[in-house]
């Protein structure tokens, strides 16, 4: 019996997201030697996810990742269709009677909850809502924070949290050239922040920094690091931590830490405050955020395994911005099974799972809506192919009929108003972006609207 991925029957596989782990799924599918088609939906008109709208603007290597996206697009059988949101302007059974598989590459835009009192108050904003902001993502284009605090914290020690402090203790200066975007650069021109906490429920030895971006803020040319030398006596399960040959990057860490604590103040006009141990149990003010309660932590359990327990003590800083960076979720799609407390879709090696268990057939997902978020931009290549490697397996289960694919999707999308943007569409909004950050010595500069990049698409 035939069946799809032969010469007869070309497997039409639709991946939805255009971030990394979307395209690695589509260079895994168009180098694996199958008749297959591939076909990307993004629901922006743009593409390359959290490349494009998450990496910092001050760190452009990171963001070299999309000259090997470029590539992938340019190879033979790949479509994109962007601008197109499933579950909105396309439902996945509609997509399932048109493509073989469905590999949901879509990420996670949503952050974890601290679960506080207080924590809608105005003044606390997630990080992911700041990250978007100033690299110009439509859906936070036009969110305000508010500069004019002199103190603010994040809560959280990872590199997204070091990404947020970079952006708030550096001065335009040292930005003015990056592709952040403009309105962001007005509006951190008239920043008052002068101190900027950075908070983790646990010690030194289990920050989640990389060695790179820790120490970056330790070069800041516009801010002091400091740190208090009792924050860094670790008790006998962290320095056991720390002896492991495998955690190198925790020693190296640490070894940072110390060595702040060693500097004169330089008299900076900025501070950048690590505090560790301590966990936001409330957020206070009249009308807009005011102040931060923190219980004081300890550490129990066994090397690696230790949990951060209250010790009944409390303390407040008083501060009026605060950004939470404690990790992302996943958000569902409608017709496809969500698990809401882990934020990801539930799989097994990739083989979308229903409430019982059971394996969709043709449904799968890759990424962060797979695993959760963890990694770096390069992590997703192997969990994208991975999951490649289960739908290939599969082969045999998926329906042997030809699917209609890229172009039945655009009849359907042209039916109801849907206007689609294509690669060569985005090439068009690229060159455009690069030559408005001529001028002012910017890569680019960024439409941050999406009526403004399918205006772009219209003007001559």
């Amino acid at each position: 019996m035939e069946t799809p991925a032969s010469k007869g029957t070309p497997l039409q596989v639709a991946v939805v997201g255009s971030g990394p782990s979307g395209f690695y799924a589509a260079e895994a599918l168009l180098k694996s030697g199958h008749a297959i088609d591939v076909h990307m939906i993004e629901r922006l008109p743009v593409p390359y996810g959290l490349v494009r709208h998450g990496v910092a603007p001050d760190h452009p290597k990171l963001k070299e990742a999309i000259l090997v996206y470029d590539k992938i697009a340019r190879l033979p059988h790949f479509t994109l269709l962007a601008n197109v949101c499933v579950g909105r302007d396309v439902t996945v059974d509609e997509l399932l009677a048109r493509y073989h598989a469905v590999v949901f590459a879509c990420g996670a835009e949503s952050d974890r909850r601290l679960g506080v009192p207080g924590e809608d108050l105005p003044g606390s904003h997630t990080a992911t809502e700041f990250v978007g902001w100033y690299n110009g993502h439509p859906d936070y284009r036009d969110r305000s924070f508010d500069l004019s605090q002199e103190v603010a914290a994040i809560v959280g020690q990872g590199n997204v949290a070091a990404d947020v402090c970079r952006i708030l203790a550096k001065s335009v200066d040292e930005l003015r050239q990056t592709d952040i975007s403009e309105h962001a650069l007005e509006a951190l021109a008239g920043s008052r922040v002068k101190e900027i906490h950075v908070i983790g429920r646990r010690g030194p030895a289990q920050a989640k920094f990389t060695n790179k971006e820790l120490k970056e803020l330790g070069e800041l040319p516009n801010a002091d690091a400091v740190v208090d030398p009792s924050a860094l006596e670790l008790n006998a399960a962290s320095a056991a931590e720390l002896e492991a040959k495998a955690n190198v990057v925790s020693a190296k860490n640490v070894e940072i830490f110390r060595e702040w604590t060693a500097r004169a103040p330089s008299g900076k006009p900025r501070r950048v405050v690590f505090q560790f141990l301590k966990s936001p149990v409330a957020l206070g003010g009249n009308a807009r955020l005011e102040r931060l309660v923190l219980a004081r932590n300890r550490l129990e359990g066994e090397p690696f395994q230790q949990v951060a327990r209250e010790t009944g003590e409390t303390e407040t800083l008083d501060c009026g911005l605060l950004f939470r960076s404690i990790g992302y979720s996943g958000v569902a799609i409608p017709g496809v099974p969500f698990d809401a407390k882990r934020g990801v879709i539930p799989n097994r090696e990739g083989r979308v799972l229903d409430a019982d268990g059971a394996e969709l057939p043709g449904l799968y997902a890759a990424g962060w809506i797979k695993r959760g978020p963890s990694g770096i931009i390069g992590t997703n290549r192997a969990d994208s192919v991975a999951t490649v490697k289960s739908l290939l397996a599969d082969l045999q289960r998926l329906s042997p009929e030809p699917k209609a694919g890229a172009d039945g999707l655009a009849t359907l999308l042209a039916s109801r108003g849907v206007r689609t943007v294509s690669f060569d569409d985005w090439l068009r909004i690229d060159a455009r972006e690069v030559a408005r950050g001529q001028p002012r010595g910017k890569p680019r500069e960024k439409f941050t609207r999406i009526t403004e990049m399918l205006n772009c698409l219209d003007a001559p």
